[in-house]
């Protein structure tokens, strides 16, 4: 078709920007790893696997561990970012991140009560749970935010629904690359990989932690 834009995918731009590439690391995707995030989430063994793929509620609650990640992230590393051209990048990519959390968030929210088969938790107490268990692993503080809040977290303190998660100055919560990272590798330790990274993340200043570890 004509007159219609051949998007790049994010690690393309992201490689023609940061001339030093950054070779794509292992993900482990398996429903098995999210199912153990899940168990962790709820503090134990759900009585079936979480399987993301199974349905649109499964798959989105899934997804909603993941997009505020890189949306938390790229705010913290701006100050890192010294070139005109990587802060261009990063407020692009960032743009992009929050508009796919936002969708995420709103649809979790229109659903907020339901029940989320074949477990005992709707779907407002599952995000609520896993902000819970990000927020313990990466050592943060309140940063992370179910769709249902209580009042005094809620906007001017006022009210319950969260679609959008920010600070009491309705900022973007931010994270450094080592409270991601303790997330991702669901360890709770920077320098420890596993969970969606079983070898590690890539990058300079991600395999320092680990060379630490090792």
């Amino acid at each position: 078709m004509t007159g219609l834009a051949v998007k790049k995918p994010d690690r393309l731009i992201i490689r023609e920007t940061v001339k030093k590439a950054i070779p794509w690391p292992l993900l482990d995707l398996r429903v098995e790893t999210w199912s153990k995030f899940f168990n962790e989430a709820v503090g134990f063994t759900l009585n079936h696997l979480f399987n993301p793929y199974i349905s649109s509620v499964n798959y989105v609650l899934a997804m909603y561990v993941v997009p505020y990640m890189g949306l938390t992230t790229y705010v913290g590393a701006n100050l890192n970012i010294t070139s005109q051209a990587g802060k261009q990048l990063l407020a692009g990519l960032l743009g992009v991140e929050s508009g796919q959390d936002a969708v995420i968030r709103y649809w979790l929210y229109e659903r907020a009560e339901h029940k989320v088969c074949p477990y005992h938790f709707t779907v407002a107490e599952f995000t609520a749970l896993i902000s819970k268990l990000k927020n313990c692993m990466g050592k943060t503080g309140i940063v992370d935010e179910g769709i249902i809040v209580p009042p005094e977290l809620g906007a001017e303190g006022r009210v319950s629904g969260n679609i959008l998660s920010a600070d009491v100055n309705s900022l973007s919560h931010s994270r450094t690359p080592q409270q991601t990272l303790r997330i991702l590798y669901s360890t709770g330790n920077e320098s420890k990989p596993g969970g969606f990274y079983l070898d590690g993340a890539n990058g300079y200043v991600v395999r320092s932690y680990l060379w630490h570890y090792n």
